[in-house]
Parts: structure tokens; sequence; C-alpha cells
């Protein structure tokens, strides 16, 4: 039981950390991108804007909207971020053997993900205000859309490695990357993580032209960061389980190392601050027609096709 706290803390302390650096990375990209500095006053280059930010927010008084149900509202913050950090429970690093190291750990990525859409409604519910509650339902539907297929889209992996365990994924890969097998699958699956995060151009919860700042818009403070910071959490996520299903996870040229597996995250994580750089926000219903009506028929036919392959080698093996 001891093992398993330190475990938890060697995990999360540096994701917490790694989330302060990322933000002020985005910010100093973004900068660049749009031709100016950035943050360069607190520390060298601005290194300690985002503890700065971090600790301004702590300070801040934590406001509660009238008439709103506040038990709902500080609870359904805390648990998103709570669930956004278990999910690195189950990331196996290379590092140190995950804490849940067990054979349905796919699933858990699949139920975590599920249990975030409840908070999201429940954070913009409880509000009482009109644009929290419309930019939940706006998260909820674009979730629930892009998580239609997003089992899909994994299928032919477990059809190919006959296990939903992420440690046998990743050394399935010792000798070819599934990035290379399954292409087209790996570029919907990229592009679903954008949607699965709010991030752009699928970032329409968070519209500040029709809802301000979306579900959170009520929130302040302290509350406010735990939004912030699950978001943030979320993308490393998402990254990781890219990296993990495509790139080999820590294995690279046939050798087994952490520092593969925290390369190659950090570049998918760069990948998704230059999007938002360069990329424009979608229309909502564009959002939607991409999801059900171009991803969903070109995933089961993929899905079909891939299926009908493997099975073929199957049986040419067997003879």
């Amino acid at each position: 039981m001891i093992l398993l706290g330190l475990n938890a803390i060697l995990t999360i302390i540096p994701v917490l950390i790694a989330i302060a650096f990322v933000i002020l990375a985005e910010r100093k990209i973004l900068a660049a991108i749009q031709r100016r500095e950035g943050p360069n006053l607190v520390g060298w280059k601005g290194i300690l804007q985002s503890f700065v930010d971090g600790f301004k927010l702590i300070l801040k008084e934590n406001l509660l909207p009238h008439k709103s149900n506040q038990f709902i509202f500080f609870f359904s913050a805390f648990f998103i971020f709570l669930i956004s950090l278990a999910g690195w429970a189950i990331i196996p690093t290379g590092l140190f053997s995950e804490t849940m190291d067990s054979d349905y750990s796919v699933f858990m990525i699949f139920v975590f993900s599920l249990i975030n859409v409840y908070f999201i409604v429940l954070a913009g519910w409880s509000s009482n205000s009109k644009y929290s509650f419309l930019g939940a339902l706006r998260s909820t539907a674009q979730m629930i859309s892009y998580e239609v297929y997003f089992g899909l889209l994994l299928l032919p992996i477990f059809f190919i490695t006959e296990s939903t365990n992420l440690t046998d994924i990743i050394w399935m890969q010792k000798n070819i990357w599934f990035v290379f097998l399954f292409y087209p699958l790996f570029i919907i699956f990229f592009i679903t993580c954008l949607a699965e995060t709010n991030r752009t151009p699928f970032d329409l919860p968070e519209s500040e032209a029709e809802l301000v700042a979306g579900y959170n818009v009520e929130y302040a403070g302290l509350i406010f960061s735990f939004f912030f910071l699950a978001e943030y959490n979320n993308i490393f996520l998402s990254c990781a389980y890219t990296v993990i299903f495509f790139f080999g996870g820590y294995l690279c040229f046939g050798y087994s190392s952490p520092i593969f597996f925290f390369i190659k995250v950090i570049l998918f994580v760069v990948l998704f601050i230059f999007l938002r750089g360069i990329l424009p926000r979608y229309r909502y219903d564009q959002l939607m027609v991409i999801g059900w009506k171009k991803f969903l028929p070109l995933i089961l036919g993929f899905v079909l096709f891939y299926s009908f392959i493997i099975n073929l080698i199957v049986k040419f093996i067997d003879v």
C-alpha cells in the first residue's frame, strides 16, 4: 500500500511541474508565431511565470454564483482534475511499473473519458448560468460525438495484439510501430484527441464570442485552476495514448527507455501548441458533420478492411 502511494506521488508531482512548463512553452511558442515576446519578466526569460500565475489563482477569492448548487459547483471541478490525474495510473512510462497494470487498462481509458462528461455537465448546470450550461452541452455533445468511434479506432490494434493491456501493445511494436501499419487510423485518432481535449480547431465549448469561456465561465480562483490543470493534463494523456498505440511507447530502435517515451510525448504536445497558433476554429455544425458524417463511416470501412487483412494473415500463417 505504501509502495502504491509512493508510486502515485512520483507520478503526480512531475506531471504538475510539467504542466506548468507546458503552459509557459505554449505562451512562448504562440508569441513567436505571432511575432511578439511573450512572458519575459518573472525569472530568467519568464521561466517562473506559470508558478506565479498559479500562486495568484490560489490567492484569488473563490466566487460562488447566486442560487448555484454550491456542493456540486465545487466538487465537479475537483473531480474533473482528480480523474485527469487518475489516468496516469495506467500509463506505462518505462520508468517504473504503472500503478494498475491490468489486462483491461484500455477500458479504463474509456471509463475515465466517459466519467469526465458527467462532471462537465454538472459543472455547467450547477453554475446557474445560461452561458455555462450551453458550454457544458456543447462540450458534452462534442465529446460524445467523437467517443462513439474512439473505441472502434483501436479495434485493429486489439486484433493484431490480441490484448487490451497497454504494456503488451507497446511490446508488440518492438520491430515496427503501428503508425506504419495503421497510418489512416493514426491521423483520425490524433484529430479525435484534439476534439476530446477541446483544443483548436475544436475549441467550440470555450468560444469567447458566444460563450465567454464555456462551462467554467462562473469559476474563479483555486476552483478554476482545477479546470485549467485538468485541460492541460488531458493534453498530456492524449499525447501519451498516441505514443503508446502508434509510436511504440518507451521503445525505440529496439531499446527500452522512459526517455524515449517522454521525448515522443513532448513532441506531440508541441504539435498541439503549434496547431493552436496556426488553425482557425471550426463552426459547430462543421464539427458535427466531420464527426458523424465523415469520420464514423470512414472508420467503419477501415476497421472492416484491416480486420479482413489481419484475418487473411492469420489464416496464411496457420496454413
